[in-house]
């Protein structure tokens, strides 16, 4: 590891110690590419985690928030603002919501939707039932909805109320639901554990479930929705529609913001009072999301991240016949994809992905499991082909190490 700059000192002297951060003080980017303060390069094929869709500094993202912060920066909710407007009435234009409830993560969004679900549901109806190996925040609540122990070690007691399933069994949330149960919450893509996606018929088998008991359905898309899946939302690809519906991440291009979207009925449970945000919708935030919002609306846009998509897919199938010492296989859906690791390759998955930081391209390890890839929704196959490129350096120089070959 090179010597630490006066910056990564600094910041190590004075942040509390919760994050392992690689060797890099990024100061500028642009598309699918950043720059550290001794101007190397690196292509970026994590993308904020899944937040900088459209690449970074998109020009017409940073002309709406810089037009916006010289006019209007915050006035709270007790006040009306365009911004946040039109970002609402875009959302509800192209979802299957009618109302929308904007605060700053998608952590937040988790607590109005988990919230809404208590509040709309009958009395004595608070139990929410989620996935294993899902990951919904940060909050106590949120980490309690979420299902890996290891998020919830030291916090204990978490809240009451949620109750987590294996992955996949239908008949495990049909056994799980009774007069406590108000709704049924998960991602139609598990980033966090190793991009995992839910089988269409699964998710329908859930929405008949909850028809069927009264149930709400609350589909976490703070990963998978503003066209990471191909379509604005994941589940339109699924066809499954949800009652309530989670944003965050790609909705701002990296300007903090956060959505729950939901239907008239059920909005009507939210009356002054029950919840508020002193910053969501905050006007430079939300201009920000509705330029995000309108240049994914354009015509080609989603099609044309559904064909470099297929070609990222394939690019990195090609690689498991060669480096099957370390690869199982692929998974993913649109622009978030997955090489699954064996044994031997979740080993040395943190070896690989500081390998490619090295090599100047930023991937992550996700779930212990497999190599996570959510570039900008712009990348181009070029870059693509750079990282496959190096990829296989990486992994032939990993495979020869373990004794393949």
């Amino acid at each position: 590891m090179s010597e630490k700059t006066t910056i990564q000192k600094r910041s190590d002297s004075v942040f509390v110690g919760n994050y392992i951060r690689y060797p890099a003080v990024m100061v500028r980017g642009e598309g699918c590419r950043l720059r550290d303060e001794n101007d190397r390069e690196y292509l970026d094929f994590l993308a904020g985690i899944a937040v900088c869709s459209l690449g970074h500094c998109h020009p017409r993202v940073t002309e709406a928030v810089c037009r916006q912060a010289g006019e209007l920066m915050h006035v709270s909710n007790l006040y009306y603002t365009r911004p946040q407007t039109e970002l609402a009435e875009l959302l509800v234009a192209n979802s299957f919501g009618d109302r929308v409830f904007l605060c700053n993560s998608g952590a937040e969004a988790h607590e109005a939707a988990i919230k809404l679900a208590r509040i709309a549901s009958a009395a004595g109806r608070f139990r929410i039932l989620s996935l294993q190996g899902s990951f919904h925040g940060r909050t106590l609540a949120t980490v309690a909805a979420t299902g890996q122990p290891k998020f919830h070690r030291g916090f204990e007691p978490l809240p009451e109320g949620f109750v987590h399933l294996p992955f996949g069994d239908l008949q495990a949330v049909e056994s799980n639901i009774d007069e406590t149960v108000c709704a049924v919450l998960c991602e139609p893509i598990q980033g966090e554990s190793g991009v995992r996606p839910l089988a269409r018929e699964y998710l329908q088998g859930i929405r008949e479930l909850c028809d069927r008991h009264g149930l709400l359905l609350i589909f976490d898309e703070i990963q998978t929705g503003m066209g990471r899946s191909g379509a604005l939302f994941a589940y339109e690809q699924y066809q499954v529609v949800p009652d309530i519906m989670t944003l965050a991440k790609g909705l701002g291009n990296g300007m903090p913001i956060g959505a729950m979207v939901t239907t008239t009925d059920l909005a009507a449970a939210f009356i002054p009072g029950t919840h508020a945000s002193t910053f969501g919708g905050n006007p430079v935030a939300a201009a920000a999301g509705v330029a995000v919002m309108e240049l994914m609306l354009a015509d080609g846009f989603l099609e044309g991240v559904r064909l470099r998509a297929a070609y990222l897919q394939d690019r990195l199938a090609e690689l498991v016949p060669r480096f099957q010492l370390l690869l199982e296989g692929t998974r993913g859906l649109g622009m978030l994809q997955a090489l699954v690791l064996s044994e031997e390759g979740v080993a040395r998955g943190a070896d690989i992905v500081r390998a490619m930081f090295d090599k100047g391209v930023l991937i992550n390890f996700a779930g212990n499991a497999a190599l996570r890839f959510a570039p900008p929704l712009i990348v181009g196959e070029e870059e693509i082909d750079t990282m496959i490129r190096r990829l296989a350096e990486v992994l032939e120089e990993m495979q020869q190490s373990a004794g393949g070959t």
